[in-house]
């Protein structure tokens, strides 16, 4: 049995990482703001806001196993490894493959080219890379070999609140009978984690001391056989209907994320290898995936629970589709 802490840890992929590590056995801290939710049971909660002074008074001068943190903020990482690296075992960074400076190769390893880091002020969603990046050099700086830096991909599976991988299996079932819009890009290559099989490896990665960086993604598949598979699991009575991509742009649907876009499509010529980055470490640290099939019903019921209709962070609505569909027609 460990101690972990965990930085966050009342969100999304924080707050599974607690559960697991609870679940397996750990003594588990979670230092948050604790706005986002409770943490998960068994979890203890030290309520901190990592932007104001003093923010770690409560976890230092303490021995910790290892160190979760998920923040994109280079000033919160900096501190949080100033304040707690020294006494900690073990420090795995949550980091992203958006550090990467191109997205134009398949296959492409943790070796390939990192963005230029952020150098000041705070990062914004359009500095992401950069901002990882940043954080990157911030762990390594501070703890040094000890560090893990997990470099994830696209994450999926319930609750997730980007509403990108959810889209397809909860449009599906949304529409029935009826017809659902879909990009014509069956050859594309995605990947996507469950957030489940993240969180358990990088509690592993904690006992085992994994270090260095680490495309954490999931396996790559063609963009058309997901949608088989969503369409599946969404019962299979949907029709779809293919646009190509110069129609979707000039009638202002976008790709990837975001509103009013077809979420994982990617339309742009130099991300043919944004979905399809090496996997061979993280599998060799013992990354084990679940079948797609089962984080698309998982993720099924959730998008139920949370209503299919329901106005999204990602993809188009409804009524913007079927207005699609019709000027399709026309």
């Amino acid at each position: 049995m460990g101690e972990l802490l965990v930085m966050g840890g009342t969100a999304w992929l924080g707050r599974e990482v607690a559960r697991v590590a609870v679940e397996r056995g750990h003594r588990v801290t979670c230092l948050a703001r604790g706005q986002a939710g409770a943490v998960a049971p068994g979890a203890v909660l030290v309520s901190a806001d990592r932007s104001q002074p003093g923010a770690y008074d409560e976890v230092v001068g303490r021995d910790w196993d290892a160190v979760v943190d998920v923040s994109w903020q280079p000033a919160q990482v900096r501190d949080a490894v100033a304040a707690v690296g020294p006494r900690t075992a073990h420090w795995a960074y949550v980091s992203s493959c958006s550090v990467y400076a191109t997205h134009d190769t398949v296959g492409a390893d943790e070796g390939a080219p990192l963005l230029a880091p952020l150098r000041d002020g705070v990062a914004t969603r359009e500095t992401y890379g950069e901002a990882k990046v940043a954080c990157e050099q911030a762990v390594l700086a501070g703890v040094g070999d000890r560090a893990l830096l997990a470099r994830a991909g696209l994450i999926g599976g319930p609750g997730d609140p980007s509403d990108r991988y959810g889209y397809w299996v909860s449009r599906f079932a949304l529409a029935g009978e009826g017809q659902v819009l879909v990009p014509d890009a069956a050859d594309q290559p995605t990947q996507t984690i469950d957030v489940r099989d993240l969180a358990v490896w990088l509690v592993a990665a904690g006992e085992t001391a994994a270090t260095g960086p680490v495309n954490c993604v999931g396996e790559r598949q063609r963009l058309g056989d997901l949608l088989d598979a969503a369409h599946a699991v969404a019962g299979g009575r949907a029709d779809r209907v293919t646009a190509g991509s110069q129609w979707l742009q000039d009638n202002d649907v976008t790709g990837w994320a975001g509103p009013r876009s077809l979420p994982l499509w990617l339309p742009w010529a130099d991300h043919a290898g944004f979905g399809a980055r090496a996997d061979g470490t993280a599998t060799a640290l013992g990354l084990a995936r679940r079948p797609v099939d089962q984080t698309l019903a998982d993720t099924l019921a959730d998008e139920q629970e949370r209503g299919l209709d329901r106005e999204r962070a990602a993809g188009l609505s409804r009524a913007d589709e079927l207005s699609l569909l019709d000027a399709l027609r026309r």
